[in-house]
């Protein structure tokens, strides 16, 4: 996934209201409507006229099953006076949006299994109409720096199947498929090409073993990651399993599949001793990643632990670096009700800066964060969940993020109302606190001959989700 440089602000201190999301949306290259034309026609074939021409076997053992849903978002946000919304609107920022996901899976036999998800995604509101104004008004490179739009591209994906179709002062509606490949399994292996989505690595919150598309400490809402188009394979072995994987992703600036932009990775499960353990390694963009965890239990809490360790490009200032993850969570009751706890440490050797303007112009750190692998800038973190259910149909869950080096910290309360059988509400918020010069807190980044506070946004917003 392409994102410019103006992204760093958004994907690090979640100034936008939308935490959820990825920002993007340019389509400059690669046939997107072809694509999508085709892949769509390949959808509806598969959908309604590939039974009928199936081999009599597997058409008598073929079936198809329909899901999704339709949620809309309500979201207020405040942003600082000195922020750089300062040369806009630092009023109160009221954003909507609407999607709609489609899922369909088709069992060709008992061998083959294709699947599709489909979204189509509206956004409305006055961040996007303040970020357009920025770009208006202040220096192209500060304004790519400190904005950006709130979309999906796949301009690194080998397939391009996102497409706008309205982009406006303060509106911008598109479509892609966010799912879309085929698996052919047997008793030995199991094979999947095309667009999906895969998660590595036992961290709940911080996750650096995820290396593809992992989801930001702060994300709200975890029902899907971005898919990637990959090649995938499972073999079981006598002592676990071994994933394959091949991601090829095309170089942005022309367009191009680049093993410098690629991804090629294995990791091999297996148990031992009544533990879960994980090897990885990876050739990742132009880094070497290898990793190791482990997972276990001690009485009822469940403990997992996760070391990765990169060798960077030569050129890059950290040439090498250890990531640390260690987790606890337990489930328990007390006073009839269920409670659930999680505590979560991380290390980022990468992140070795005093200065976090500084860290923003270390290429090491701004690649990964426009690629969407980093979100935070401080070097050790403490992170902690607290869940109750207040009622069978009501969970309340609190959600703390502690940057012990500044220190300062990131809060986030929810409420979780499942209205009807299918329909579930939440309303949550997000405030951070802390001293001058911290990550949650804000510090100053020079803007001309002013400066502006990169500091995250204190929002509060409403979901509404109808799933069928």
């Amino acid at each position: 996934m392409e994102q410019t440089n103006g992204e760093l602000k958004d994907r690090v201190y979640y100034m936008l209201s939308f935490p959820y999301g990825k920002a993007g949306g340019r389509q400059t290259r690669r046939w997107p409507t072809f694509v999508i034309a085709m892949a769509a026609a390949a959808f509806a074939w598969l959908c309604t006229a590939a039974a009928p021409t199936l081999p009599a076997a597997m058409a008598d053992d073929s079936s198809s099953e329909w899901g999704g849903h339709i949620r809309v978002i309500g979201a207020l946000s405040n942003p600082d006076d000195t922020s750089i919304y300062q040369f806009a609107d630092t009023g109160t920022l009221f954003d909507r949006q609407g999607e709609v996901r489609i899922k369909y899976q088709r069992f060709m036999g008992s061998q083959w299994i294709f699947e599709a998800h489909y979204e189509l995604v509206g956004r409305q509101g006055d961040t996007l109409q303040n970020n357009n104004r920025l770009r208006a008004i202040l220096p192209a490179e500060t304004a790519a720096r400190l904005t950006s739009k709130q979309g999906i591209d796949d301009d690194r994906r080998l397939m391009n199947l996102t497409h706008a179709l309205g982009d406006g002062e303060d509106y911008l509606l598109f479509h892609r498929l966010d799912r879309f490949n085929l698996t052919f399994q047997t008793p030995s292996a199991t094979f999947r090409a095309g667009r999906q989505a895969l998660t590595w690595g036992n961290g709940l919150l911080f996750n650096p073993m995820d290396l593809f598309n992992p989801f930001a400490p702060t994300t709200i809402q975890r029902d899907y990651k971005v898919g990637d188009d990959m090649f995938h394979v499972q073999l079981p072995v006598r002592t676990g399993e071994v994933q394959l994987l091949y991601l090829p992703r095309r170089n942005p600036l022309t367009g191009d599949i680049d093993t410098d932009q690629s991804s090629l990775a294995g990791k091999w499960h297996f148990p031992l001793a009544g533990m879960e353990f994980d090897l990885m390694a990876a050739r990742h963009y132009d880094d070497l990643v290898l990793g190791a965890g482990a997972t276990g239990y001690i009485g009822g809490a469940a403990w997992r632990t996760d070391v990765v360790y990169t060798l960077a490009d030569e050129d890059a200032d950290i040439s090498a670096y250890w990531q640390i993850v260690a987790n606890m969570d337990y489930a328990w009751q007390w006073g009839g009700r269920n409670l659930y706890g999680l505590v979560e440490f991380y290390y980022n050797g990468l992140n070795r800066h005093d200065d976090y303007t500084a860290a923003l112009s270390d290429p090491a750190v701004s690649g990964k964060i426009n690629r969407g692998e980093l979100y935070t800038l401080g070097e050790t973190y403490l992170a902690g969940q607290l869940g109750i259910e207040l009622h069978p149909l009501v969970q309340l869950r609190l959600i703390a993020i502690v940057n012990i080096g500044d220190p300062s910290t990131l809060v986030q309360p929810q409420l979780a109302w499942d209205v009807a059988q299918d329909l579930q509400l939440v309303l949550g918020a997000e405030f951070g606190w802390g001293g001058d010069a911290s990550e949650f807190g804000g510090f100053d980044v020079p803007v001309g001959i002013t400066t502006v506070k990169v500091a995250p946004t204190n929002n509060r917003y409403l979901w509404l989700t109808y799933y069928f």
